[in-house]
């Protein structure tokens, strides 16, 4: 999927869009440092290794282990909603770059991973 989607600056894009509406969520800006700079990095090199490039994110971070690194927030079915949205908004700007199959792919797989995270 990585290089079908043109490499990293598909990813970049999408989490620009991501991030575009967590910084205006009430209830998901409070989850992130005030600097994002770092957030969104990571979340790119996670998606880019996720989806077939570079382990750079293995490298730099270890194993996603992603329940770990977000236990300390409070996920809850609002906080779940928000996220997804946030994210299928940015996915959904991107669909001219992709087939319907990879967007399928796509959202399943992050309508699967909202739901892992769910906590409360």
């Amino acid at each position: 999927m990585y290089e079908a989607l043109g490499g990293e600056a598909f990813f970049v894009d999408l989490v620009d869009g991501f991030y575009h509406g967590v910084e205006n969520n009430e209830i998901l800006r409070p989850m992130y440092p005030e600097d994002l700079s770092d957030a969104k990095r990571h979340l790119v090199l996670f998606l880019v290794q996720y989806w077939g490039g570079p382990r750079t994110y293995l490298e730099e971070r270890g194993h996603p282990r992603l329940r770990m690194r977000h236990a300390e927030f409070t996920i809850n079915k609002r906080a779940r909603e928000a996220w997804l949205t946030a994210m299928m908004n940015s996915l959904t700007g991107l669909k001219t770059r992709m087939t319907e199959e990879q967007f399928t792919e796509m959202s399943e797989y992050f309508s699967m991973s909202a739901m892992q995270l769910r906590n409360a």
